[in-house]
């Protein structure tokens, strides 16, 4: 089965479905935990990369191998039931898709697929699959995140359940080096990360954690532990406990190490250590410590032990509490590492660092035991200790690298190494075809690893009897007094006239559930208006004696937030209403009540928009008021803004747009139509259709002036093979529409709905302007 999915719908397909579910029967409890067997996620059982299996191969080579499957990416597979899933990608140029295939473990004959095309995204390269899916231990289900931000859950049969456009959904960013969180499953929920600029308290850029409901794929939290982010981050959240609360360690992309709360999302503290975003997953040694390691290729870092702290927040409200190197400091290695992550087996960590260097380390002292020279360089890919020996990828294979027998970038290097206390001994090293990003994974007597041009399997035929046996999960504490609400889904996205129902539970003071699900009519609801809100809005809705959420059928757009009460225990959510098309935005109904640094009269932006909280705002220009561009925040100097759903679909866009500048310097300015975007570049002087800039974009030349208003027009015209023609114009405002389209772009693998959009781009202070936008339906 191979399926090229869109997203279907959004939160708002979750809500809408949740109208017609009942609550009142009890949730499930997780007894079942652990039914399902395999190595679930890409950091083993452990979360340490190692195996308890015996009988794992000593020593491998490309025409050796079990089974080689051309499929090519950047990640670890996982394997539950006899099955396989690996993220990866096929295809080529515009028609390059990323996503999740199932093979059989023992054959690898491909029993199905799910691929996703690429959308505005930045990946260059073939920077993709570079995340790893994860299983449920109780259902088998398996979760996956793409590049672009499709966050999906699928049966073992394939079957999709739900799926998430962050991108669209939540304002999820994209970066060039396209590192991509790995779904992390914790009894009920599925954690995934990213850096977001979403709307209202979330609208400034942050790298944020969110929860979803394994089973219906409703938020249940965002968290936000970190300051403000330097880069992205990969970073997988470690599970344990702290002062009896379930909750992760990670490093995130401000340079910090941070402990959050993984059933609220609370964060508890946090650590900064590095200028720069870390990537690096972080192990958790005896309880007691906490080691991480960073660094980037340019700027040496270090692997630094962390004494876990004795603190708590004196509230929720108050923040994570902040700590300093010099208080926590157990020991430091000058080993650095700007994607890899270090291995833990027993006392000793195990990390191959960016120079290519595997390092033996005393998890107790930071003494360096020994280290062994197996390449030169090393990216994203970490080792795999099983049967006692440790399996290790390089990225580059340095024989055939100094040879010259290979094209540089085409070979990897595969090294099985048997440890000691002061030397490890090389048992085999084997060149691969494809570099070596991904990490290996060994299962059933089986070790899989996956490079740039294959996935490879070795091992021998059938069960094997050093299958080690499954580690029983401990049970969790017993709640507590119930002292808060936590509603599920926390966050909707509805359109006018439009109901949802919640699921509301009570937790104890350290997030642990006591009751679940409270009897809707129990529930009290009440519009609530945070007093910290820049903009004081409600969302047009209402609360039934059913405790169901009643949008008001008006055709305009709402946001704003819902307190819960349950006697002294209160919980909230917060909403989006989006108008179903046609639409219209000219803004002449905003008043210019802020001031901003230079003393211009502005308005928020729209309050439902995702996105453009910081990267826009609203004032006068020409004797209008128009949306502007903001030059003041680096980060946000390209900004990208959805002004609908994603599973919209056969639909016009048009703005009016315009550039500062002069005839040397003027800046970008666009429209999206289902992940198209349509852009007028002031430098380049061209008309472009793109959506990804080396995937898709195609242009031809436009000579526009600066402040002078242009009107933008696109439409995408999909036929029923799957392929689609993007059509866009542009021409002066105050001049008659031209008759033809100016570009006319064929995609044979076409984005098939997507949310329409606004972009804009000032790298050089330049702003520009947007008004008068309509999304009219063909």
């Amino acid at each position: 089965m191979t399926t090229n999915w869109e997203p279907l719908a959004p939160f708002r397909r979750l809500a809408v479905l949740a109208a017609g579910c009942s609550f009142l029967s009890a949730f499930p409890v997780f007894s079942a935990l652990g039914e399902v067997r395999g190595w679930l996620n890409w950091r083993g059982p452990e979360q340490t990369g190692v195996s308890r299996e015996t009988g794992l191969p000593s020593t491998v080579s490309a025409k050796d191998a079990l089974w080689v499957a051309d499929f090519p990416g950047q990640s670890a597979p996982v394997i539950a039931g006899g099955k396989l899933y690996a993220m990866g990608y096929q295809g080529s140029g515009p028609d390059l898709q990323e996503g999740v295939t199932c093979f059989d473990a023992e054959t690898g004959q491909k029993l199905w697929e799910h691929l996703y095309n690429d959308f505005l995204s930045d990946t260059i390269y073939l920077r993709y699959a570079t995340a790893s899916p994860a299983i449920d231990p109780e259902t088998g289900n398996v979760f996956i995140q793409g590049t672009q931000g499709i966050l999906a859950a699928f049966t073992p049969d394939g079957k999709l359940l739900w799926q998430h456009s962050l991108m669209e959904e939540l304002g999820r960013l994209t970066f060039p080096n396209s590192r991509t969180a790995s779904p992390v499953i914790d009894h009920d929920l599925v954690i995934t990360r990213g850096i977001t600029a979403n709307w209202g308290t979330q609208g400034p850029g942050a790298d944020r954690f969110y929860a979803f409901d394994k089973k219906t794929g409703g938020l249940v939290w965002a968290s936000s532990p970190g300051g403000p982010p330097k880069d992205n981050s990969f970073s997988q959240p470690q599970l344990g406990w702290y002062h009896g609360q379930r909750v992760f360690f990670a490093a995130v992309g401000d340079g910090s190490v941070v402990c959050v709360n993984a059933r609220t999302g609370e964060p508890i503290w946090r650590v900064n250590l590095f200028r720069a975003g870390i990537n690096a997953t972080v192990l958790v040694h005896n309880n007691e410590k906490v080691i991480a390691i960073y660094g980037t290729p340019y700027e040496l870092g270090q692997m630094v032990a962390l004494k876990i702290p004795d603190v708590m927040p004196a509230n929720a409200a108050a923040g994570p509490v902040v700590l300093e190197r010099k208080q926590l400091e157990l020991w430091a290695d000058d080993i650095s590492s700007s994607t890899s992550s270090p291995i833990l087996v027993g006392d000793t960590v195990y990390m191959v660092a960016e120079k290519g260097d595997l390092f033996s380390v005393d998890a107790n002292t930071g003494a360096i035991k020994w280290k062994l020279k197996v390449g030169i360089e090393q990216r994203n890919s970490c080792p795999l200790f099983g049967d006692g020996k440790l399996y290790v990828p390089i990225l580059d294979d340095p024989d055939t690298k100094n040879s010259g027998q290979a094209d540089a970038g085409t070979t990897g290097g595969f090294y099985i190494i048997k440890p000691g206390d002061a030397a490890g001994e090389i048992l085999c090293h084997t060149e691969l075809d494809g570099r070596c990003f991904g990490t290996p994974v060994a299962y059933n007597g089986k070790l899989y690893l996956q490079t740039t041009r294959h996935l490879y399997c070795w091992g021998n035929k059938g069960d094997n009897p050093g299958l080690a046996p499954e580690v029983a999960e401990k049970p969790w504490p017993a709640p507590g007094k119930p002292t808060q609400l936590q509603v599920i889904p926390s966050e909707v996205l509805l359109h006018p006239g439009d109901k949802a129902n919640f699921r509301v539970r009570s937790l104890d003071a350290n997030g642990l559930t006591v009751e679940d699900p409270i009897s809707p009519k129990d529930v009290k609801w009440a519009s609530y208006i945070p007093a910290t809100a820049k903009v004081k809005a409600a969302l047009k809705g209402a609360f039934d004696e059913n405790g169901e959420l009643v949008v008001a059928p008006d055709p305009v757009p709402s946001a704003g937030a819902f307190e819960a009460t349950v006697g002294d225990l209160k919980g909230y959510i917060r909403g989006r209403v989006i108008p179903n098309l046609p639409t219209k935005q000219d803004f002449e109904s905003f008043t210019l009540t802020e001031t901003n640094n230079e003393g211009t009269p502005f308005a928020y932006p729209p309050l439902p928009w995702i996105g453009a909280r910081f990267k826009f705002d609203v004032r006068e220009k020409d004797g209008s008021k128009v949306l502007a561009k903001t030059t003041d925040n680096r980060f946000f100097q390209r900004a990208t803004v959805f002004i609908g759903t994603p599973e919209m679909k056969n639909y016009t866009i048009q703005a009016d747009v315009m550039s500062d500048g002069n005839r040397r310097k003027m800046s970008e300015v666009g429209i999206i139509n289902q992940r198209y975007l349509v852009v007028l570049k002031g430098n380049e002087q061209k008309l472009e259709v793109n959506s990804n800039q080396e995937r898709l974009r195609v242009g031809e030349d436009f000579k526009w002036s600066p402040n002078t208003w242009y009107r933008l027009k696109a439409r995408v015209d999909a036929d029923p093979d799957g392929s689609a023609v993007v059509r866009a114009k542009a021409w002066k405002r105050d001049e008659p529409e031209p008759e033809k389209w100016s570009l006319e772009v064929p995609h044979k693998t076409a984005h098939q709905n997507g949310s329409p959009g606004l972009f804009g781009f000032s790298p050089q202070d330049m702003r520009v302007y947007i008004d008068n936008i309509q999304v009219i339906p063909d």
